[in-house]
């Protein structure tokens, strides 16, 4: 009987690290993938267009993590289809006409694709205009996007479609002039389970952080969920800038608790139900706690912004601070739902 070597037995039998400093080099790791595979890419200049399939426990990183090679131009820099246990770390896009990275379940809605990590990773100016994001993530479970920055994007800096157990963190969100900017992260088409937390925000556009939004039917994951998203955490980030801090859309259950708020420029929170139909959950049950809130009364009239088929009534607001920077005597804030704790109009 023939033993393998206990060094083969401790390790995937076909991994294998790939060494690449050249586009050419690239494109030949990329065409002989296999499980467990790492490839480390050198500093420099690299085209887009990167399709990956059904590949688990990739890791595709940087071999020099302060000179991160550097995919420019093209629709897409790379699209990950059903590529459980991936790892993408320290490298750098731009200049896609479409999504920056896209990740996604193959359309198996009820099969999630589970343990990715985007690290150190970098994205920017990505559209300019339209529906077309910086990260894009469909059907994710067991999720970490940690200290990355994205910088000018058409549609979302980082969009969740029907992704559970997620968590945001140390990110930068820096929006741009010339691009559309709908939302910065935003979690809806079942979403749910996802914690952002100690990211920074700088005029991160139209909503710089949306628990929930709208969502086609057909692209809902769990298939049949009634919620675009629920059980959302918002918790110690700077939001300075943008049309409101965030907006809360067709969410059921979130909390934003310990957030920062500078001059956003014409509500801080916007209630809103986008999807409305037959059986879906009102936007509700949403707590705001030991926040602070700096603003201008000449700009911000109305602190939340409440649109129809919505349950405000169902909101929390406790322990936050409230300061008119213009105007202290008018920090008072006008909310949905009396205050319990609540500072007004001291710096």
């Amino acid at each position: 009987m023939r033993f393998l070597p206990l060094a083969l037995l401790a390790s995937p039998l076909l991994a294998a690290t790939h060494e690449v400093d050249s586009p050419e080099g690239l494109s030949a790791a990329l065409r002989n993938l296999k499980a467990g595979d790492v490839v480390r890419i050198a500093p420099g200049d690299y085209p887009a267009g990167h399709f990956v399939t059904g590949i688990a426990d990739l890791t595709i990183e940087a071999s020099d993590a302060a000179k991160p090679p550097h995919f420019k131009g093209g629709k897409e820099a790379w699209h990950f289809t059903r590529c459980p246990g991936l790892t993408l770390r320290n490298l750098k896009v731009s200049g896609q006409s479409a999504n920056g990275i896209n990740l996604d379940d193959g359309g198996e809605r009820g099969k999630p694709v589970a343990k990715t990590l985007i690290e150190g990773v970098t994205v920017s100016d990505i559209g300019p205009t339209g529906n077309f994001d910086g990260i894009k993530c469909s059907g994710l479970t067991d999720l970490v996007i940690r200290d990355c920055e994205i910088s000018g994007w058409g549609g979302q800096a980082i969009d969740f479609v029907g992704c559970s157990k997620a968590l945001i963190t140390g990110c930068v969100f820096t929006g741009k002039p010339g691009y559309s900017q709908h939302t910065g992260p935003q979690f809806k088409g079942g979403s749910e389970d996802i914690v952002i937390e100690k990211c920074r925000f700088k005029d991160a556009g139209q909503r710089p952080v949306q628990a929930g939004g709208s969502t086609g039917l057909d692209f809902f994951r769990p298939p049949g969920a009634k919620y675009e998203a629920r059980r959302i955490t918002i918790r110690d980030n700077v939001i300075e800038g943008g049309m409101c801090a965030a907006a809360f859309t067709g969410v059921d259950g979130a909390e934003f608790t310990g957030n920062t708020v500078k001059n956003p420029e014409k509500w801080i929170f916007r209630i809103l139900q986008e999807t409305k139909e037959e059986g879906f959950t009102p936007c509700r049950n949403v707590l705001v706690k030991d926040n602070s809130f700096v603003f201008q009364r000449a700009k911000v009239r109305d602190e939340t912004n409440i649109g129809p088929d919505t349950s405000p009534e169902t909101f929390r607001f406790e322990n936050n601070r409230w300061l008119a920077e213009d105007k202290p005597s008018a920090s008072t804030p006008k909310l949905p739902v009396e205050e319990a704790g609540g500072t007004y109009g001291k710096p």
